[in-house]
């Protein structure tokens, strides 16, 4: 029973806040709008009994879907946030590995406080951390002041896609580090010896042997950052500019100014199907390497 119960308890987690939320979410995508309190129709009446559930299935559509697909907006908004994700996962790869890598080879006396130095932005509020880079960022900031000194003349930074992509790899640099760290940090380093005593150079080794080593880490900490980002709204909003066009401005219009909720839920049902099916596809990859090694 105890065994049961320990692996009852993630599967009852995920019911009642994934697959509960997702069915609500869903069944409003599939109703039409409407000026009433909740903003769409069908509503389920359980107090008619079967009379009142037929009536509500037979009202459900499919028309919000097929609207995704006759307006421009939203097919550009899913690949604009696609491409900002994908460069803002491959940047802070880039940033976060050496720092990684750097912290599995400082002594270990200092490697606790390097870990502190990275979780540290988490103490401050995250909505604090962005309007601080659009105060560093803007045309009067401490950047272009900074630059001034140089005789550089003020950038244009801010409001625009650069500015997104600053604050997207400093906000979620941490959950890369942290993976890349957990997995580089139970490296052996007699395989970096083996593979130099065997002719093989330190740039060489580190391809061959610390990369595949650490794929795990770079997995992991590439799905940290790029799940997130694909519905991130704060930054590009605070940050980016009218071109910068991202699915969750657009559900936050869909809510909260059209008050259009089902064709929101609809554009909320295919981002979470853009994200979750290349993840159940590696799952199941993964799992067949596992079987065909075993």
């Amino acid at each position: 029973m105890r065994r049961v119960a320990l692996i009852a308890l993630p599967y009852l987690w995920l019911l009642l806040l994934f697959f509960v939320p997702f069915l609500i979410v869903l069944k409003i995508s599939l109703s039409d709008t409407a000026l009433a309190i909740p903003p769409y129709t069908p509503t389920l009446d359980l107090a008619r009994g079967w009379e009142g559930f037929t009536e509500w299935w037979s009202a459900l559509d499919v028309d919000n879907f097929i609207f995704l697909t006759t307006d421009s907006l939203y097919w550009k908004a899913y690949l604009s946030s696609l491409q900002i994700a994908v460069i803002s996962t491959l940047l802070t790869l880039a940033v976060g590995y050496p720092i990684a890598y750097a912290m599995s080879r400082a002594p270990d006396e200092w490697r606790p406080t390097l870990l502190m130095l990275v979780i540290l932005p988490f103490w401050t509020s995250f909505l604090i951390r962005v309007y601080a880079w659009k105060a560093i960022l803007s045309q009067e900031g401490f950047l272009n002041q900074f630059l001034s000194v140089f005789g550089v003349d003020p950038l244009t930074i801010l409001n625009t896609n650069t500015a997104v992509y600053i604050g997207i790899v400093y906000t979620y640099l941490p959950f890369m580090v942290l993976p890349l760290y957990a997995a580089l940090e139970k490296l052996d380093d007699s395989l970096l010896e083996a593979a130099e005593d065997l002719g093989c150079s330190r740039m060489k080794a580190f391809w061959l042997i610390t990369i595949p080593l650490s794929k795990q880490g770079i997995i992991a900490g590439s799905f940290l950052v790029f799940i997130p980002v694909m519905g991130e709204f704060v930054i590009p909003t605070l940050l980016g500019g009218s071109d910068t066009l991202m699915i969750g401005k657009v559900l936050w219009e869909e809510f909260f100014s059209n008050r259009d909720w089902p064709v929101a839920s609809a554009v909320a049902i295919i981002l979470l199907l853009i994200l979750i099916i290349p993840i159940v596809l590696f799952i199941k990859n993964e799992e067949k390497q596992w079987e065909s090694d075993v």
